[in-house]
């Protein structure tokens, strides 16, 4: 991705969250600048990757296939000695039409609730038992498998249960239960607008924890060609002296 698409990206979302009266905390605001001056006090924001995050995952074409995120809060995978919060929130925006592709966490249980906007549909699939135990197949690029079973899960609480590849249509207000091991892409139902998510989830790291059923790449590589304007969480370890 062009720094000049991620920083358009991030200026829209910005803008969105104010039409719908959502605040963000000042970091969310802060220029490079203002990343080369975090100070130990800081050092969560850097080591739980909080602030945003936009992703094509690897399409070419954000518009059609990508997702924009703000993470409030996170946990660490690795260090909950310092960091034992077992919980995360996001903010994840879907552009009218935008399609996420699938996946699922192998680790990672979540919530995704529509806050409001257009409405969003998920299509899913369990994995199977060999697929979920291979994680390194996942994360050189092999394909995915498909299981031909029902799919459990919760909608506001209410159990259901979809037939492999079923839908579930999730309209402001509404919320879903995503279990590990259960492939799910959304897409924002064309024609209702942008949909403003949240995801309530255990604590996650979105290196590790992504098993695309095609390879995808979850963090993007960027071409600078122009400074930024925020940084994404990719960009602390360049920024900031932590």
């Amino acid at each position: 991705m062009k720094r000049s698409e991620i920083n358009r990206i991030i200026r829209n979302a910005m803008q969105f969250t104010q039409s719908r009266s959502l605040a963000l905390p000042p970091f969310a605001y802060w220029d490079a600048d203002e990343w080369r001056r975090v100070g130990e006090d800081s050092r969560e924001l850097v080591d739980n990757m909080l602030g945003w995050d936009v992703t094509d995952f690897g399409s070419g074409n954000f518009e059609k296939t990508g997702l924009t995120v703000f993470t409030f809060r996170n946990g660490n995978f690795y260090r909950k000695d310092r960091y034992p919060k077992p919980y995360a929130e996001k903010l994840l925006l879907v552009g009218d039409g935008q399609i996420l592709p699938y996946h699922y966490h192998w680790s990672k249980m979540e919530d995704i609730i529509n806050r409001g906007g257009g409405d969003l549909a998920l299509t899913l699939y369990n994995c199977t038992d060999a697929d979920f135990a291979d994680a390194e197949g996942g994360r050189s690029g092999k394909p995915g498998e498909f299981a031909d079973t029902p799919v459990e899960v919760t909608v506001d609480g209410c159990r259901m249960t979809v037939s492999a590849g079923g839908q579930v249509i999730l309209r402001p207000g509404q919320s879903i239960t995503l279990m590990p091991g259960q492939y799910h892409m959304w897409q924002g139902i064309p024609g209702t607008g942008s949909v403003m998510l949240f995801e309530v989830s255990a604590c996650n790291d979105d290196n590790v924890d992504n098993r695309f059923y095609r390879a995808g790449k979850r963090i993007p590589e960027i071409e600078e060609d122009e400074a930024p304007e925020h940084l994404i969480f990719k960009d602390y370890t360049k920024y900031s002296s932590l």
